[in-house]
């Protein structure tokens, strides 16, 4: 389906590579290693949590006797709501640790430790959002997470206190410069200004909670924020000419670059690897029959048995499909861009707390896809989350397009060999999952019929798109070659005429 990642002319890379470390002295270094190891293992860490915290949405008990579009009023959009804020706020917090970590390239037992003590109470914020999500007008959830989000910044800051006091840990760039107060404080202000908030919103949330949720949503956009104003500020008044303010940024600037393409690709891998495993994990869970069940009821057939789930399954190699498509298009997608913005890593984050949703998708399908009068709302549900997974994976295309040459691979730009095939490989879930919403809406006597025949579609059309592109392009190509043709035998009847016929 997809060629080979091509490797383009003067490819840009998304961070530079921190500075090879000094030479060790037994002395200070003996017990010292490379963190790739602690950063992987903290990377997927992050992702699982992310993803996790779906479960408290997806296992949300819907009687079959309760209309669903009431449940979602009462329950699913407060839960889905919190969730989103909650995911995003994860993915802040992995922000903040791979840029203290751009600061620490080595790592000893200390930091090793104090890196999983900040990994335990991250694991810890799903139990947090559970109360938030199942209590949210009672103070005490928001207080627990934000107080999590608290100890874990301050957690964070003692490790960057213990790397400035054994610099030999530290990135050679700081190493080596008389500045390093101004590094210490440039990384400490990337970590602490989400804890600060957290910390407004722990104390908002026994008098005035709404207010909790405002401060927890900053902690989302307030770094785009500061761009911003920053943007703003250089556009009225000019940067900063000062020679010494150039050479202090050199590296505050290289903490604000964008994470590099290969961090957020394995991040996304490990969501949409979490997601996968959280549909079979409902399957081992809810659609094992009792073997009393199958003794007494069905003779011992389990056969016969297990064929009472029948819808279940479907539903799950269903879901299964879409999260494994979703990620096929967002692997094509990276495979041709070779810098990720700071507003794609946006939208990629939104896409991937969308693919969160898809757990809830199937829930809400397996559970109402047996003549339920609420299969419609189920159905129309799934849609919306698949829609909007991938109409931000489109986002993050067009986004790249405006800074084509920074951020694309040339196949893939404008003009490109692979341009029309990349655009119509992101527009095919947008298109397909919206079309079924309102097919849903219009026909909502053939709405099973209708999702079931989306999901057998798109697989095949997937297959098939590159020769349906090729085709489209060909007619697209012979129209415009006629039109050509034409307008090129008006102008020779038009030179053939005289001047007096041209004026009549």
């Amino acid at each position: 389906m997809s060629a080979p990642r091509p490797q383009a002319e003067g490819e840009l890379a998304a961070a530079p590579a921190p500075a090879p470390a000094p030479p060790r002295h037994s002395g200070e270094l003996g017990s010292t290693q490379a963190s790739q190891r602690l950063l992987a293992y903290s990377d997927a860490l992050l992702s699982i949590i992310a993803t996790v915290m779906i479960l408290p949405v997806a296992h949300t008990k819907i009687h079959p006797d309760q209309k669903l579009g009431e449940s979602v009023q009462q329950l699913l959009l407060t839960k889905i709501a919190v969730y989103l804020m909650t995911f995003l706020i994860v993915t802040v917090a992995w922000t903040a640790h791979v840029r203290l970590f751009q600061v620490i390239v080595l790592i000893d037992d200390v930091l090793a430790l104090l890196n999983l003590a900040c990994m335990m109470l991250i694991t810890f914020l799903p139990y947090t959002f559970s109360l938030m999500a199942s209590f949210p007008g009672i103070p005490f959830g928001i207080f627990m997470f934000s107080t999590c989000a608290v100890v874990i910044g301050l957690i964070q800051a003692v490790i960057v206190a213990y790397g400035f006091y054994h610099p030999y840990l530290l990135n050679h760039q700081i190493q080596v410069s008389e500045n390093q107060a101004f590094y210490k404080h440039r990384i400490l202000q990337i970590i602490l200004r989400g804890p600060v908030l957290c910390f407004l919103a722990a104390i908002f949330s026994f008098f005035f909670f709404p207010m909790s949720y405002v401060l927890l949503g900053l902690v989302i956009f307030l770094p785009h924020i500061t761009r911003l104003i920053i943007w703003c500020k250089n556009k009225t008044i000019g940067p900063k000419d000062d020679e010494e303010s150039h050479r202090l940024e050199a590296f505050t600037f290289y903490l604000n670059d964008p994470l590099s393409k290969e961090r957020v690709e394995a991040f996304s891998d490990g969501v949409y690897a979490i997601v996968a495993t959280l549909l079979i994990l409902d399957i081992c869970e809810d659609n094992v029959p009792d073997s009393k069940e199958v003794k007494d009821k069905f003779h011992d057939r389990l056969t016969e048995a297990l064929s009472e789930y029948g819808p279940n399954f479907l539903a799950y190699f269903a879901s299964f499909v879409t999260t494994g498509l979703l990620w096929f298009v967002h692997h094509s997608l990276f495979l041709y861009i070779t810098k990720a913005t700071r507003f794609m890593g946006l939208l990629n984050t939104f896409s991937l707390a969308f693919i969160g949703g898809l757990p809830l998708a199937y829930q809400l399908t397996s559970e109402f896809a047996d003549k339920s009068p609420n299969e419609i709302e189920a159905i129309q549900v799934s849609c919306v989350i698949t829609f909007f997974a991938s109409i931000f994976q489109f986002a993050i295309w067009i986004t790249a397009l405006f800074h084509e040459r920074e951020t694309l691979h040339p196949l893939a730009r404008y003009g490109g060999k692979e341009h029309a095939f990349m655009f119509a490989k992101l527009a095919l879930y947008p298109c397909v999952s919206l079309g079924a919403f309102f097919l849903t809406c219009l026909l909502s006597k053939f709405s099973t019929a209708i999702f079931h025949i989306m999901q057998i579609v798109v697989p095949f059309a997937f297959m098939a798109l590159r020769i349906l592109v090729k085709i489209s392009l060909a007619i697209m190509k012979s129209m415009l070659s006629l039109s050509r043709r034409k307008n090129i035998v008006l102008d020779e009847e038009e030179t053939c005429l005289s001047p007096a016929e041209t004026l009549s």
